[in-house]
């Protein structure tokens, strides 16, 4: 019986059809996946997609909906904020093991900034559709990443507090605001 190909993803992205070591080294460094067990990652590496972008190729664009998230296989990723206008603002640069769009897991709100190929780069794509099915089929496995998930966004969001509180004295400090 021939496998069913989802039609939406199959000129873009390569079906991972081989369990790939480097794959597993990669998604270890991911904080999402670094407490699951090497069979956990097995079952999990058959839901990934992989793409390779050219320099300047653009991955998504600031305001498209969020699909899904990218682990940076090799090669480097811009981000901007206002891509398309003159005075765009890079605001990172992602290396090899950084990932971008981790919050498209959970919903497709759009993106928050644009993500560019900086070089030849190959990206490992996990997308929600992907991931909701494998709720379904493996919900222990399922449940153990969206755990992580929440934790990582939980410490990003208490990082980004403490952030927004030093920005706050600062502008208070120079009279900005009361």
């Amino acid at each position: 019986m021939e496998k069913k190909k989802n039609s939406y993803w199959e000129n873009i992205f390569e079906k991972n059809g081989k369990v790939q070591i480097k794959h597993s080294i990669i998604l270890k460094k991911v904080p999402i996946f670094s407490d699951l067990k090497k069979s956990e990652l097995r079952e999990f590496e058959r839901i990934i997609h992989q793409r390779r972008y050219k320099k300047d190729e653009v991955v998504f664009y600031e305001g498209e909906p969020g699909l899904g998230m990218y682990i940076i296989e090799s090669g480097t990723i811009k981000i901007f904020k206002d891509y398309d206008n003159k005075l765009k603002e890079e605001l990172a640069t992602l290396f090899t093991g950084d990932f971008i769009g981790e919050m498209a897991l959970l919903d497709e709100s759009p993106r928050s900034a644009t993500a560019v190929a900086n070089e030849e780069t190959k990206l490992i794509g996990v997308f929600r559709p992907d991931l909701f099915d494998l709720l379904e089929k493996k919900p222990r496995l399922g449940n153990k990443i969206l755990l992580k998930l929440a934790q990582m966004i939980a410490e990003r969001l208490r990082f980004n507090n403490v952030e927004l509180q030093e920005i706050k004295l600062k502008l208070e400090k120079s009279g900005i605001i009361k």
